[in-house]
């Protein structure tokens, strides 16, 4: 008889987690010495917390939960990416991963949260209280063959983030995604969150990852996790006084040429679907779409 169990994620999970989402979430990209750094060193300033159900010695559910510090909203919360293997639905094992996140963000005093969910689960959110609010649109790309090289314009350069200093990269990534539609204000996360949670997340490919320079300025950026042969663009953005100008798509089409040139083979991305301009820019880059998942929120109390 199976013999479910709910408990803190430790480091030795890893391998097993990254197992599951790639049965659930097929397009999100985090590979195994990633996500063990994640649960051993969690995010600073978040309180960040993870939970895996239990079967058989088996990890069949997944759950985090953490402070939003990328919000100027007071008390945010966020659930994030709840998942139940699906030969082990049905069992309350969703509900108790929840509970068990709800528990935690109740003690850090959170009073507005925010999740994910697939479509076939929003009526589990409902029940629990959420309420959906926006699509998210996860996309490919099969990157065979590589994507050309773009020629950029006079005045602008494109460099590899492992040629720029990060601090310079922090300031362009803040400032080209305070704007970004959601549910809450975005603003920028501290440089030493960023330094922790993106610059030094063994999975960011800086050879592969993009700057675009206007005249010494940088202008515009498109990060590039990796794990194997996939890759997830983990964010492309211009700064506002640089928009409308195709520099975001320029860097995005480099790192993509510079990924494919080195193994990947397959390019994942998620869009809100406000986002017009990257929605634009990623169907002329030849992106298909694969899923989908909706924000939902509720108040705690």
């Amino acid at each position: 008889m199976t013999e479910d169990l709910i408990r803190p994620a430790r480091p030795e999970d890893a391998p097993g987690v990254v197992a599951l989402r790639t049965v659930v979430h097929p397009y999100l990209v985090r590979g195994v010495e990633s996500t063990r750094r994640m649960i051993a060193q969690p995010p600073p300033g978040e309180d960040w917390a993870a939970w895996v159900a239990e079967a058989d010695g088996q990890v069949v559910g997944w759950v985090s939960a953490y402070r939003n510090s990328a919000t100027s909203a007071a008390n945010v919360g966020e659930v994030s990416t709840l998942h139940v293997h699906p030969a082990h639905r049905l069992r309350g094992l969703g509900t108790a991963l929840l509970e068990a996140a709800l528990d935690h963000l109740r003690l850090l005093g959170a009073k507005r949260l925010l999740t994910w969910s697939q479509p076939e689960s929003l009526p589990f959110a409902r029940r629990h209280g959420f309420t959906p609010s926006r699509e998210l649109r996860y996309s490919a790309l099969d990157l065979r063959p590589a994507p050309p090289m773009p020629e950029p314009p006079p005045g602008v350069r494109l460099l590899s983030a492992a040629e720029v200093d990060p601090r310079r990269i922090h300031q362009v990534d803040a400032e080209a995604s305070r704007d970004e539609p959601g549910d809450v204000p975005t603003d920028a996360l501290g440089y030493d969150t960023w330094h922790h949670e993106v610059w030094e997340n063994v999975g960011l490919d800086k050879g592969a990852s993009t700057l675009a320079e206007v005249d010494g300025t940088l202008a515009a950026v498109s990060l590039v996790k990796r794990d194997g042969d996939r890759m997830w663009s983990d964010f492309t953005g211009t700064v506002p006084q640089h928009r409308g100008r195709g520099l975001a798509r320029l860097a995005k089409q480099a790192a993509l040429h510079r990924a494919a040139t080195s193994g990947v083979r397959t390019a994942y991305t998620s869009n809100d679907e406000a986002n017009g301009p990257m929605l634009a820019i990623n169907a002329r880059l030849g992106y298909q779409p694969v899923g989908s998942q909706w924000s939902c929120v509720r108040d705690l109390t």
